[in-house]
């Protein structure tokens, strides 16, 4: 499977750039849990243990830069915001689970 949007241009290998854009500190966790159920904020910081607010919203950030998540504004009282798997993202999940089996 290839996502050439992903790749860099000087990559020789399309994994290349899928494993450079979810290298990061939380991010392939973030990724897991988005698979599971659309994820909060809040949610993560207590899931995911030694995580900060700061780093948390960078790599989320980063996620919905590359297409693999996207941000939902749920306008019901309280307003809160989600983060839901994008098509892209949920492509990719077979390619997690392999993954997950070789490990």
């Amino acid at each position: 499977m290839t996502i050439p949007d992903l790749a860099q241009p000087t990559e020789t290998c399309p994994a290349q750039g899928l494993l450079k854009s979810l290298s990061g500190k939380w991010k392939p966790e973030i990724f897991r849990l988005a698979v599971e159920s659309p994820i909060r904020f809040s949610s993560l910081l207590r899931q995911i243990n030694g995580s900060n607010k700061q780093t948390l919203s960078l790599a989320l950030k980063e996620l919905e830069e590359i297409g693999l998540l996207e941000k939902v504004v749920i306008k019901q009282k309280p307003l809160h915001i989600e983060y839901h798997l994008t098509a892209k993202g949920r492509s990719l999940v077979p390619v997690f689970l392999q993954l997950e089996g070789i490990v």
